[in-house]
């Protein structure tokens, strides 16, 4: 995401901040299986030594670029405008907002690390696969929370929770990314994130008339 800012904390080193910040750009533009350690020290400008010096190998590059990418993530979105909101709906309804909003620059610029990684490693390098697992339904907790309050305040009964829902807007999401990439524009993953929002509010129809909307 092209306007998420660098170096979250527990990340200290100089180095070892420059190959990962590399490796979310070059595996996002490359994929993990057309990334090379090569590559990634030449985009962080660093010696292979360096990267050894920090990193097993690649696979543990990546393990550790998941994470990054999680508390990168959730420092973003924590600062984002939609918390503002004191309806909790319109938190949520603001945060899917929020996400097309973000849909700006190259692909790789606005595309999904832990999305790219784990559609290739699922099967074949498990720890990426859990990592990515980490970073995905770590972001979507945060989510659940404001959609559980909103089914409290909007008094919805249903046969969903808010976790399963909060996972569905990662779904759309992530397969928002896939058109994109297929289709070469962000235009129908805007499109794709504006029918989650229109599904959302059908979910919450039952929200009172009488509550105000901020």
């Amino acid at each position: 995401m092209s306007q998420m800012s660098t170096n979250p904390h527990g990340v200290t080193h100089q180095s070892k901040t420059k190959l990962l910040d590399a490796a979310l750009r070059v595996i996002r533009t490359r994929g993990y299986a057309g990334t090379t350690v090569d590559d990634i020290c030449h985009a962080a400008g660093v010696t292979k030594g360096s990267f050894f010096h920090h990193f097993k190998g690649k696979e543990d590059l990546a393990i550790r670029a998941a994470d990054y990418w999680g508390e990168m993530t959730g420092a973003f979105f924590e600062g984002a405008p939609y918390h503002v909101h004191n309806d909790p709906l319109d938190r949520v309804l603001g945060y899917i907002d929020f996400r097309k909003s973000i849909l700006q620059g190259t692909l790789p610029e606005f595309t999904c690390l832990v999305g790219t990684m784990v559609q290739e490693t699922f099967d074949t390098a498990p720890a990426i696969r859990d990592a990515c697992e980490r970073s995905i339904s770590g972001h979507a907790a945060k989510l659940a929370i404001d959609i559980e309050e909103a089914m409290k305040v909007h008094n919805i009964k249903a046969d969903w929770t808010a976790e399963s829902l909060a996972l569905h807007t990662q779904a759309v999401l992530q397969g928002a990314f896939i058109l994109a990439k297929a289709q070469g524009t962000a235009a129908i993953a805007a499109d794709s994130v504006d029918h989650l929002h229109r599904y959302i509010e059908m979910l919450f129809e039952q929200r009172s008339p009488n509550k105000p909307i901020d």
